[in-house]
């Protein structure tokens, strides 16, 4: 028989981290206060108790000027606000992944979105969490996610940001993002399970699907040890759950050849190292030789080679280095100048504390028990890598336009120089190039030098797939009385040629508007965004005519609804005849206003009193409804002592 210790078991850098805050509050304080269970583990409690950490269960017990830890699990809002304002100090051992959650749903509150957290709405990392924002929606399962959906469609269009508990299961969480995503129209998804919670249920599960017999070890309050114990009995016949030695039974491992240990990430090395010896002494009676705990414990630490890659997990950010966990005897870190290349980035926005990074051993420091990483040398491995990848594939890159240079422009992608000569920088021929920079682009790879360090491409292929998508989407989905938002492209005398995404169509000068115009640009220009809609398309001939005009209104309607004879109106004169002047009343109906009805005296033409586009005041002497038409006067204004003569001459006009 045989033991397998899983290599993550045992305390994750948030619970290590709070007990070592603990620790070292109270030898500063000479004693101090935790409210509730620090972590979910009674032997750390307890073991906190006699180091001067006393456990209050209500802040009611606290008075000002007290000390008190709140527990990495984190805490009500509302409990830090009231003690805050009471004067009573806090030292924060909430885990910053945790911290990272509240963040986020605090956030989402302010954009007005709702927070949705996957995850056990009594526990009390989830219950903290809830309390910084308002209305949070707490869902444990795929299945109570699609219930939420289907009880009201309307939850569909809500804008969602979905976190998850630190320690949910991982399949639990991206089954409930799936449902979402094909769900929801409006929501942003936050993978937020703790990366060494995530390795510590792989590794469980690997060990147990090996295993005979499976022993997890830690508190049963603890959520990341009843996870654990979940994802362990999907896979192996057996599976006990333990708090300490103590529980285990000879009777468990009869018949055994493999048997299993991993622990929650609240459980002690020491109470590890016991259940382990207990175990293994099955080993040494089956197989006759003992191996201590220690030897097993350095066998699994890793050899760290200069030129490797390896994986840890970040674990403190200093003022000149970020130290990372790479389960090696050496301590590792990697210098800031190792981290990245962008002189401006600042180590916080590349990594936080509790991260998984992949990092390139650069040298290893036996001696003195150190390894020197670096980050950006991977990075920059990774990137041609992947550039090479995207020739082949013929992928698409994003990157940032950094200078103009002779004959194009040079475009950053993910460090790598890519250079996009003019004819492909997606520009018309003579535009001037330097426009582009700081400007994010999409392009594709042509050519590759590795050994040079040259790299080519080309953002007008990608915008010419783009186009041509498009407009494979429009012809598509075209049909008469279709709206879009379109943009002038470009202009003529007689309409306007609009891009309706990928594709144009022509908006005649009469249907610009209800008013009369002479010329496209009294009412638009290029550039200017206009809603229209389909009038008519020859799929065929790729021709599609648009309006803009809403003909859902009824311009005389309107009229109609504002004006009655004997009425006054500021109209605009829109034509001069040689029997008088057609003026807009409003938008889409005109009127006429009769030569002898310019002036109060007798005029040759028009054109000696009037101009195309003045505004003048005129009273409506007669309207016609079968015909539509109606009749101004000026002159009724000029000369209110003729009205009566003016009605008689205006309806023998109308006649």
């Amino acid at each position: 028989m045989k033991v397998i210790l899983a290599e993550s078991a045992g305390f994750c850098y948030g619970v290590e981290r709070a007990v070592a805050l603990a620790q070292k509050t109270a030898q500063e304080c000479g004693g101090c206060r935790m409210l509730g269970d620090l972590i979910h583990n009674a032997y750390v409690v307890e073991d906190l108790s006699r180091k001067g950490v006393r456990k209050v269960t209500d802040t009611g017990e606290l008075q000002a000027g007290d000390t008190v830890l709140i527990r990495s699990h984190g805490e009500i809002k509302d409990v830090l606000d009231e003690m805050e304002n009471r004067g009573i100090r806090c030292v924060n051992a909430t885990c910053p992944n945790v911290m990272r959650i509240q963040r986020l749903v605090a956030e989402a509150n302010a954009q007005g979105r709702r927070p949705l957290i996957i995850g056990d709405p009594k526990h009390p990392e989830v219950m903290g969490v809830a309390s910084w924002c308002k209305e949070p929606l707490i869902l444990e399962t795929p299945d109570e996610v699609q219930t939420w959906l289907e009880k009201a469609p309307e939850n569909r269009y809500i804008p969602l940001t979905v976190v998850a508990q630190t320690t949910c299961i991982r399949e639990l969480f991206e089954t409930s993002s799936k449902i979402i995503k094909k769900e929801c129209t409006n929501a942003k998804i936050f993978d937020t399970i703790c990366n060494a919670t995530h390795k510590r249920q792989s590794e469980a599960a690997k060990i147990a699907a090996l295993a005979d017999v499976m022993v997890v070890v830690g508190d049963r309050k603890s959520a990341n040890t009843k996870h654990l114990t979940e994802i362990c009995k999907e896979r192996c016949p057996r599976v006990y759950q333990i708090e300490s030695a103590d529980e285990l039974s000879p009777d468990w491992f009869n018949g055994c050849c493999t048997a299993g240990l991993t622990a929650g990430a609240s459980t002690p090395a020491g109470i590890i190292k016991e259940v382990y010896a207990t175990m293994s002494e099955e080993i040494r009676a089956a197989e006759g030789r003992e191996e201590s705990f220690e030897e097993l414990l350095n066998q699994s630490f890793k050899t760290l080679n200069t030129g490797e890659k390896v994986t840890g997990i970040v674990t403190a950010i200093t003022a000149t280095e970020v130290q990372v966990d790479v389960g090696a005897k050496q301590a590792a870190y990697i210098k800031f100048s190792e981290l990245t290349d962008d002189p401006t980035a600042k180590p916080e926005d590349i990594v936080s504390v509790g991260d998984e990074i992949e990092t390139y051993i650069v040298r290893v420091n036996d001696v003195e028990g150190y390894a020197e990483l670096s980050k950006k040398r991977l990075d920059a491995v990774k990137v041609w890598e992947n550039i090479e990848k995207a020739v082949e594939e013929k992928a698409i890159l994003e990157g940032t336009v950094t200078e103009e240079n002779k004959g194009g422009i040079v475009v950053s992608v993910k460090g790598v120089r890519v250079f996009v000569p003019a004819s492909q920088s997606g520009l018309p021929r003579g535009a001037e190039l330097s426009s582009m920079i700081k400007e994010k682009v999409k392009l594709r790879i042509t050519e590759v030098n590795r050994a040079r360090r040259r790299v080519v491409g080309s953002i007008r292929a990608v915008q010419f797939e783009e186009r041509q998508a498009a407009q494979a989407e429009i012809w598509n989905s075209i049909e008469e009385g279709k709206r879009y938002t379109g943009t002038v492209k470009s202009m003529t005398s007689y309409g306007v040629f609009v891009d309706i995404g990928g594709v144009d169509g022509m908006v005649h000068i009469s249907e610009l508007s209800w008013s009369r115009i002479k010329n496209p640009a009294e009412v638009c220009k290029v550039g200017d965004t206009l809603e229209v809609y389909v009038i008519s398309f020859d799929a065929e001939k790729r021709k599609i005519s648009l309006g803009v005009k809403d003909h859902g209104v009824d311009p005389w309607q309107s009229f109609v609804n504002q004006y009655a004879v004997g009425d006054c109106a500021s109209v605009k004169i829109v034509k001069l005849m040689t029997f008088g002047a057609f003026a807009e009343v409003v938008p889409g109906v005109d009127g006429l206003i009769h030569i002898s009805q310019i002036a109060d005296r007798r005029i040759e033409k028009p054109e000696d009193v009037l101009s195309e586009g003045q505004v003048v005041e005129a009273k409506i002497i007669a309207i016609d409804e079968e015909k539509k038409k109606i009749s101004l006067s000026i002159r009724a204004l000029l000369a209110p002592a003729a009205e009566e003569e003016v009605a008689v001459e205006a309806t023998a006009e109308v006649e």
